[in-house]
């Protein structure tokens, strides 16, 4: 049988082929699919942005990532597993992490790039979000050959490790300083210099090219403060301040010259200074742009090198100091323009380095990563939470799934009452015309409203207090009229109010077992706040002796340990707030219920006292009281003659 499509689907079909070819096509490659999610970062050195026209060649840029461009909690807590890739989402650029800390939602990486667009855009991509195993990348390959020398300053107290391959290690250690130009840097104070020790890296031939750049905060004006220094055999190179003005000197065979003066830098400023010497003159660049120069070459040197001092007594460089690099090649202009401007941090900064969006595996876009990252800061937060907080959170828990538990039983038991209690009145309008079936000698029939209810009635009716109050009024009245022996002569006002009070017991009992266990709920709101208060106050209070004790003073130490300690207030308030909106419905719902029962009682009482009069209060024969059906009629006839007759008698 030969089926005959209609020409729209065929086009349709066709037309949907395409769209789905040209989606693939257009769709963007993806380097690895362990890893989850991606980020592009684009170098532009356009006119827009960082405006760097002049060559560039590979340089190592600084990754500043933080809350708002990058999604911490997808990555590991390390850092550890993210990747850079070049445009072509095949080549893995190496990399150094200079910290990464995901509580704090800050990190400092630092990318080789093998080659920066001048006047244009270089584009590389982050991966992340890989929870397996992967090699590692290494880190010494992140700067070329001719980098001879970089110290990060990230050791805290520690003497400053070499990040390049060549392992230049300091021999003594500064003082660090936290929330530094990047990361942690080292506080100078002109009186105690660290030594770079000599290699043959650090080697410097007559005429050497060379490039020396740092970030430097001068603390004070001072005459000649030395920041980096090297001497030997009469030959000296110095690179300093003289009253806050930049100068290079070198001292050779001929004398010493000094670069010409220029205008000073501020006091308490983070500046860029760099030296570049192309082996006939030496350039002093200060943020990017040419500040002298000096028309000498360098010396030959073979020998220690001094930073922060000239190992003099006379006093060096005071101040604070950040990411030394040292090259034995003379960098470019814009290679030093584009470090001057990328690390500096500032607007021009991101804009030369811009983030992208993120993206899921296969190129998705992550919509929700902002609700995550709020989620699983939380759980940062709480790996910083001392023993004291857990404490606190312990209990508070205790307190929530009591609280809790209690809360979802009585919302249970309210549920099964509402239903019973809705079948107990429906059933109790067909007796409440008709109390007979109480005063009868079968127990039985009061239970079952007279055979009028079934057992999957019987069983819904269980569960109401209306009920359970019902039968004990049932049983006052049957014990107070002999099971059914003694109907004839009525209930007194004193039984009535005998009956009265028995329902009025069953009503408190009910309250009673209505209310069993809400106390855990007043406990979670009452207690939860505070609990979770003092936890709070103990982490704050442990968090500055610890500081005291330190005398490390400065955001990054306070921040987690207020951060986690403020954590216990939160779920103590998680605690107390839901308890709080739980018992205020299931108290309505109680006060509902007790209030019903009130007004059974209230109608129970007013039909007994109608249908069980005292004996004095009766206008009728109780034979004719008790014709319930025709065929008592006969009975009640025979009753009345005989009265009339007894009447007669004594008479």
């Amino acid at each position: 049988m030969t089926m005959i499509f209609p020409r729209r689907i065929l086009r349709q079909a066709v037309l949907a082929g395409f769209i789905f070819i040209a989606c693939a096509a257009s769709s963007p490659a993806w380097w690895n699919k362990d890893w989850s999610g991606r980020k592009a970062f684009t170098v532009d050195t356009g006119a827009e942005a960082g405006a760097i026209s002049e060559p560039i060649g590979g340089a190592v840029m600084l990754v500043r990532l933080h809350q708002g461009n990058f999604a911490f909690e997808m990555a590991k807590e390390d850092g550890s597993d993210i990747r850079f890739v070049s445009e072509d989402d095949k080549t893995v650029l190496p990399h150094q992490i200079e910290k990464f800390d995901s509580l704090l939602t800050e990190a400092f990486v630092w990318v080789k790039v093998p080659e920066v667009k001048p006047g244009g855009q270089t584009k590389f991509w982050l991966y992340y979000g890989n929870g397996g195993e992967m090699e590692a990348v290494p880190a010494a390959k992140t700067y070329d050959d001719d980098t001879v020398l970089v110290y990060h300053f990230a050791e805290k107290g520690a003497p400053a490790a070499d990040a390049s391959s060549y392992g230049n290690k300091a021999e003594t250690a500064g003082s660090p300083s936290d929330g530094s130009m990047i990361g942690s840097g080292i506080r100078l104070l002109g009186n105690a210099p660290i030594t770079i020790p000599a290699s043959d890296s650090m080697k410097w031939n007559p005429g050497s090219s060379m490039t020396w750049s740092a970030w430097i905060k001068p603390g004070a004006l001072q005459p000649n403060a030395v920041i980096f220094n090297r001497k030997e055999e009469g030959n000296s190179f110095s690179i300093g301040l003289d009253q806050g003005v930049p100068y290079v000197e070198v001292t050779d065979a001929s004398g010493t010259t000094r670069s010409a003066a220029g205008e000073a830098l501020a006091v308490n400023s983070w500046k860029h200074l760099a030296v570049v010497s192309d082996g006939v003159k030496i350039d002093l660049v200060v943020d990017g742009e040419l500040y002298g120069s000096l028309n000498s070459a360098l010396p030959a040197m073979n020998g220690t090198a001094l930073i922060g001092g000239d190992g003099t007594d006379a006093l060096g460089f005071s101040g604070e100091l950040d990411e030394l690099e040292i090259s034995r090649v003379g960098r470019p202009t814009g290679f030093i323009k584009l470090a001057a401007i990328s690390q500096g941090g500032s607007d021009r900064a991101s804009k030369l380095l811009a983030a992208g969006e993120d993206e899921g595996s296969g190129g998705g876009g992550l919509g929700d990563s902002e609700a995550i990252k709020h989620v699983m800061l939380f759980g940062d937060i709480a790996k910083n939470m001392m023993f004291d907080g857990w404490i606190a959170i312990v209990v508070c828990v205790i307190m929530m799934i009591a609280g809790w538990s209690v809360a979802v039983k009585k919302y249970v038991i309210l549920g099964k009452i509402k239903k019973g209690s809705a079948e107990f009145e429906r059933q109790w309008k067909a007796v409440a015309s008709d109390l007979t079936v109480l005063d009868t000698n079968d127990s039985e029939a009061s239970k079952n409203f007279g055979g009028k209810a079934d057992k999957k009635t019987l069983r819904l009716m269980r569960d109401s207090p209306l009920y359970h109050v019902y039968q004990i009024g049932a049983e006052e009245i049957r014990h107070r009229l002999g099971d059914g022996k003694n109907t004839g002569q009525g209930l007194s006002a004193r039984s009535i109010q005998a009956i009265r009070a028995a329902l009025d017991a069953g009503l408190v009992r009910e309250h009673h077992s209505l209310n069993k266990g809400i106390v855990l709920l007043t406990i979670s709101i009452a207690g939860g706040p505070y609990v979770g208060l003092l936890g709070t106050v103990v982490g704050v209070m442990i968090t500055f002796a610890i500081i005291a004790k330190s005398g490390n003073v400065e955001i990054n130490s306070i921040a987690p340990g207020i951060a986690s300690a403020l954590l216990a207030t939160v779920v103590g308030l998680l605690v107390a707030i839901p308890a709080l909106f739980m018992y205020s419905y299931l108290a309505s719902r109680i006060k509902e219920t007790l209030a019903s029962m009130q007004v059974f009682i209230d109608e129970f009482i007013a039909k007994v006292a109608e249908f069980y009069p005292p004996p004095g209060e009766r206008t009728l024969p109780v034979a004719i009281q008790q014709i319930r059906r025709p065929e008592d009629a006969a009975r009640a006839h025979e009753a009345i003659q005989a009265e009339i007759s007894e009447q007669s008698r004594s008479k």
